[in-house]
């Protein structure tokens, strides 16, 4: 009769309680992995949280199987998502806004107004599927990963589709972070440079980053800026969940689940603007809940950074490739040029 050495009975052992809890299994290796993406940022303030978490996730897709604990990072990709965008939006003061101008918060809307429809109509020149081409338009005209689950959670979009287009919101929004910081080198001030960032760079985080290699004074705007771009994340996933109403011709809600006209989640993130704008709140719990904002996107993310894979990105050809560099011109070229008008 064979025996069974030590560390194969642990191994048996862990298998065993994940498979029996997979979803609590998952949740805690998406949240460990936001943890470690504090700790990194602890060492390197250029690299947020947020950032570390999507490469973990890339690199633990790549390196090992998931499978086992892919409810529960199915659970942080969705739910716990939609609560840090929720969250997202007491960092949003309408009245911060309304300092930078109309010229600046007309920039901020021109990019997501003019950004979407050029992503769009590159995608149906290329040949993409409709529902991955407005994950990329969405994810790079507005706040990047965040954007890409908001418009998957309204659309009929697949997990390969999602993941696709969150590795291309981290390879070109991160390509995009030495570029801003030479915007110094092309003789703009740190307010224009800083508009410049908030205006054409994809990820909040990457934005950070950005603006931080410039200067405190260009940090400062450019994350205003990011942030009002975020604000447009609402109307539009509103517009996105209408459409699809529509297209699915009215069917009864017993044979066809019709998503809501307006998703809970972006009713939590205007009422938490709202909230922001409105009330005096000791930047002590504002602190809190940024840090607790931060952690739940960063969980988030590394779940969706997990369902990116060698394979997937093989499968899904040079085409997404093509569509992000083009939307990443476009953006670049709005946020530039607008900020050279307004900044």
């Amino acid at each position: 009769m064979g025996s069974v050495t030590r560390p194969e009975q642990r191994r048996a052992e862990t298998a065993a309680r994940t498979a029996s809890h997979p979803v609590a299994g998952g949740l805690a290796l998406a949240f460990a992995a936001a943890l470690v993406g504090f700790v990194v940022s602890r060492i390197s303030p250029l690299l947020s949280p947020v950032l570390v978490a999507i490469l973990l996730g890339v690199v633990a897709a790549n390196a090992v199987r998931l499978d086992a604990w892919r409810p529960g990072l199915d659970l942080a990709g969705k739910r716990v998502l939609r609560i840090g965008i929720v969250l997202l939006g007491l960092q949003l003061s309408l009245g911060a806004m309304a300092s930078l101008g109309f010229g600046v918060i007309g920039l901020a809307v021109a990019v997501v107004a003019l950004g979407v429809p050029f992503g769009l109509w590159c995608g149906k020149r290329l040949g993409i599927e409709p529902t991955q081409s407005l994950l990329t338009a969405c994810g790079f005209s507005i706040c990047g990963a965040a954007a890409v689950a908001a418009a998957a959670g309204v659309s009929d979009a697949r997990d390969e589709e999602v993941a696709t287009s969150v590795a291309l919101v981290v390879v070109f929004g991160t390509l995009m972070i030495p570029l801003v910081a030479l915007s110094a080198a092309l003789g703009l001030d740190d307010h224009t440079a800083g508009v410049f960032a908030g205006a054409s760079v994809h990820e909040v985080a990457q934005v950070v980053a950005a603006g931080g290699l410039v200067g405190q004074g260009a940090l400062a705007v450019a994350v205003v800026v990011k942030l009002a771009r975020v604000l447009m994340l609402a109307p539009l996933i509103t517009v996105i969940a209408v459409h699809r109403r529509r297209t699915m011709g009215g069917a009864e809600s017993g044979s066809v689940t019709l998503p809501p006209f307006v998703p809970l989640f972006v009713v939590g993130f205007v009422a938490a603007v709202v909230v922001r704008s409105v009330v005096p709140i000791p930047n002590s719990v504002l602190d809190g809940a940024k840090v607790l904002q931060t952690l739940l996107l960063a969980a988030a993310m590394f779940a969706l950074g997990a369902g990116v894979t060698a394979k997937a990105m093989r499968a899904a050809g040079a085409a997404p490739f093509a569509q992000a560099a083009l939307c990443t011109v476009c953006v670049t070229a709005l946020g530039l040029g607008g900020a050279l008008l307004v900044g």
